[in-house]
């Protein structure tokens, strides 16, 4: 299994943009993207998330339903978007 690793950092608004493919399936786990988020001098959310209409996000034992990208086709890509909120001082 191959494995990526990407670190962003977000523009005065709190805004990243992120680019990338649908992860691949393996066994046991629907389709998601592994994220970390931490606001200046914050602890560490680690977190993942889904994509919808997949079939095995019903059998995925870590699926939340909260933890879905909203999609988008646009021009023949598909474009996603999940809000993260994370308290800062």
């Amino acid at each position: 299994m191959s494995q990526f690793y990407r670190r962003e950092f977000t523009d005065t608004e709190g805004r990243f943009s992120l680019q990338t493919i649908v992860p691949g399936l393996y066994p046991g786990r629907t389709r998601h993207i592994h994220v970390k988020v931490q606001a200046p001098n914050g602890p560490i959310l680690t977190t993942q998330v889904y994509f919808p209409g997949e079939p095995a996000n019903s059998d995925d034992f870590l699926f939340q339903p909260s933890l879905l990208i909203a999609m988008k086709e646009t021009s023949g890509a598909r474009i996603g978007r999940f809000d993260f909120v994370v308290k800062t001082a």
